[in-house]
């Protein structure tokens, strides 16, 4: 499963040079709602939290991530939001007290890939099949009935190259694998790499993604136009 201590010192630098729009993140994810409860899987440090937090002052809202350095600064940054709390937690071994309206997941997790006219693939941070299974279980019984699971897209992965705010070099490197991609992430200084992070995801096909969300009770619900999100309704 993805870990990201290693890049957690240097994550909002990255994320905040044009890596995504949070605004247009939480626009289209409220454009599903209200709603009254709302759990994020993968929150990091907090960034769609904080823009959510300032939206959605009526709902309880909860963030979980495997990483703790992550949460460290997840709490800082949502000290002003009383609404929201974060914890960590394994998705594939998830316990929560309660159950949400909504769940959703943004480069978290899972997300998908949207590539022009291709069926969407599914890309999960966990390499493995059967923890990926155990994992949506889990995540499932977290969703009320009638509740939404809102996985974000993105477009193709590659290789490149660019400068972030604070003047070094973000850079990504995709070498495909047998179940998917092993993603490489370097942030440069002067060349010197000072952050390196290696992240092996699994992928699914569309057919197989409907087979697998299918079994757990939740239906597509297709959507016109540009999508951060891509949804699925729970029986």
């Amino acid at each position: 499963m993805g870990d990201y201590t290693n890049m957690s010192p240097y994550y909002d630098v990255i994320m905040t040079s044009g890596y995504y729009d949070y605004a247009e993140i939480v626009d289209d994810l409220s454009s599903y709602g209200p709603f009254s409860s709302i759990l994020e899987i993968g929150c990091g440090t907090g960034l769609i939290l904080e823009e959510l937090g300032r939206r959605a002052t009526g709902a309880q809202i909860k963030g979980i991530d495997l990483t703790q350095a992550m949460l460290v600064q997840a709490q800082e940054r949502l000290s002003p939001f009383p609404q929201i709390s974060v914890e960590e937690q394994n998705v594939v071994e998830l316990k929560l007290p309660r159950s949400y309206q909504a769940a959703f997941s943004y480069g978290g997790v899972w997300y998908f890939v949207l590539d022009g006219d291709k069926e969407p693939t599914m890309v999960s941070h966990i390499s493995a099949d059967a923890p990926n299974r155990e994992g949506l279980k889990k995540l499932a019984a977290h969703i009320e009935p009638g509740g939404m699971l809102l996985l974000g897209t993105q477009g193709p992965h590659f290789d490149y190259e660019k400068p972030v705010s604070n003047g070094m070099t973000y850079a990504q490197k995709i070498e495909p694998s047998d179940h998917g991609f092993t993603k490489h992430y370097y942030l440069i200084d002067d060349g010197r790499k000072v952050m390196d992070q290696t992240i092996d995801y699994r992928t699914y096909s569309w057919a197989q993604t409907l087979d697998l969300l299918g079994a757990l009770g939740f239906t597509y619900q297709p959507r016109e136009g540009a999508r951060k999100f891509l949804a699925f309704k729970k029986a």
